[in-house]
């Protein structure tokens, strides 16, 4: 019997192989990993192994581990004592961010500031500093606007870095409400200004419908006056808004 395999077969083949390399697609990915060394028993059936034994614990520990120790959330217990540490803890705090600390910017600025801002997240560009990008120009001309500028305010992140489509719900479980919370008492700002509707719902107050909305925050027996409104993408993005939140800005710190 002749085992050789049929060369028109195998142009077949080739011909698919070159119409895919012309088109550019070279590689195959999988959305899951694979164990190329696992044995041919534990490949048919990994969730039995060979001879239908058990998974072994180890390999069972491995992948149920990281989400486990993830999901238990943030613990109260080991959030900085004081401002000044509260930046390296930002900075290398696995916890907060499964695990990534890659590609993180420090919250700026000094203790007890007339004005605190707090935005959702920092810019895509931002590699040493906060909002370098539109949304910092932007920020820089509402503040000059205000009579201030960078230097006299604390300026801070609800997420240590740049995070596209952020679960803002699982975030919440997490306990990173809990983090903002702190570090508006350990900042200890005069008064609070927070852009961006996905940060009210953490700090336990609804998304602003409107431009802008006047808020309280109360924190370990403090209140402190706050302002929200729409995130600094919105806001490039509705000029519109941008009269509305002067004139709260206006009302705000008359009285």
């Amino acid at each position: 019997m002749d085992h050789r395999p049929n060369p028109e077969f195998l142009d077949d083949i080739a011909g698919a192989l070159d119409w895919w390399r012309d088109a550019g697609v070279d590689c195959d990915f999988l959305d899951q990993p694979r164990e190329w060394l696992t044995s041919p028993e534990l490949a048919r059936d990994p969730r039995q192994g060979p001879r239908g034994a058990a998974e072994r614990p180890a390999a069972r520990a491995a992948q149920t581990a990281p989400e486990s120790i993830f999901a238990s959330g943030l613990d109260p217990g080991s959030f900085p004592a004081d401002l000044a540490a509260f930046a390296p803890w930002w900075l290398s705090e696995p916890m907060l961010d499964d695990g990534a600390t890659g590609g993180r910017i420090a919250p700026c600025g000094p203790a007890g500031a007339k004005l605190m801002i707090l935005v959702e997240e920092p810019e895509a560009a931002d590699r040493d500093a906060l909002l370098t990008g539109p949304q910092g120009r932007l920020l820089d001309a509402m503040l000059a606007a205000f009579g201030t500028g960078r230097d006299a305010v604390y300026l801070a992140s609800a997420l240590p870095r740049h995070t596209p489509a952020a679960d803002w719900s699982a975030l919440e479980q997490r306990g990173i409400g809990r983090v903002l919370a702190h570090h508006v008492a350990l900042a200890a700002p005069e008064r609070l200004l927070v852009l961006g509707g996905n940060i009210l719902p953490l700090l336990g107050h609804e998304s602003p419908q409107r431009p802008a909305v006047l808020r309280q925050f109360n924190q370990e027996g403090r209140t402190i006056p706050m302002l929200a409104s729409w995130g600094l993408p919105a806001l490039l993005a509705q000029p519109r808004a941008k009269p509305v939140l002067w004139k709260a800005w206006l009302e705000w710190t008359a009285a």
